[in-house]
């Protein structure tokens, strides 16, 4: 598929390639939306965060105003912080600041809570059988939002090995997730 390294998506974008954009979307919206339900506690906030800032990603790669294809990362977590706190500022004006907890539509139900508490429990247990190294390196891009040269500082390693440590994480997540879960279901 074209356009699905950083590089590819800048390239492809600013060519026009729908594939490219798709690819990018496909990439990090997940991630955006994560940041943004996890700051804004409402699901239509976060999906209204998360197609504007790809609204503007698109629209800056457009401009070719993303500098490199290694700040691509950061500059997309940027734009949504952005958003985030543009919805902040407006609701305050707007004198519609209703905390999170008190408004209705994004107070989950009570099953929903369960379904995610037993999620935070199968990843913290999958996350602890994992080595120390990729425990780290996983907390540091997933949960810290660090660029990849950030932990390869802070791990004293080199990129292409962080991201080497980062694939054998990942992969060894899924395999140890699919045998706790795989086992639950057996009962």
């Amino acid at each position: 598929m074209p356009g699905t390294t950083e590089s590819g998506f800048l390239t492809g974008i600013q060519q026009g390639e729908a594939e490219s954009e798709a690819a990018l979307y496909e990439k990090y919206s997940a991630r955006v939306y994560y940041l943004a339900l996890r700051e804004s506690k409402s699901r239509q906030d976060a999906e209204d965060v998360r197609a504007e800032t790809f609204l503007r990603v698109l629209q800056a790669i457009r401009k070719q105003q993303v500098r490199s294809q290694d700040a691509l990362p950061a500059f997309i977590l940027g734009v949504a912080r952005n958003v985030l706190r543009e919805l902040y500022a407006r609701r305050r004006q707007m004198g519609d600041a209703v905390p999170a907890e008190e408004a209705e539509l994004t107070t989950p139900s009570h099953e929903h809570n369960f379904i995610d508490n037993e999620v935070r429990i199968a990843i913290r247990r999958t996350i602890e059988r994992l080595k120390p190294r990729e425990q780290r390196v996983l907390q540091m891009l997933f949960y810290d939002e660090l660029a990849t040269e950030q932990v390869a500082r802070a791990v004293d390693l080199a990129p292409e090995r962080v991201r080497l440590v980062k694939s054998r994480a990942l992969k060894h997540f899924r395999e140890i997730h699919y045998r706790l879960t795989a086992g639950k279901k057996g009962n």
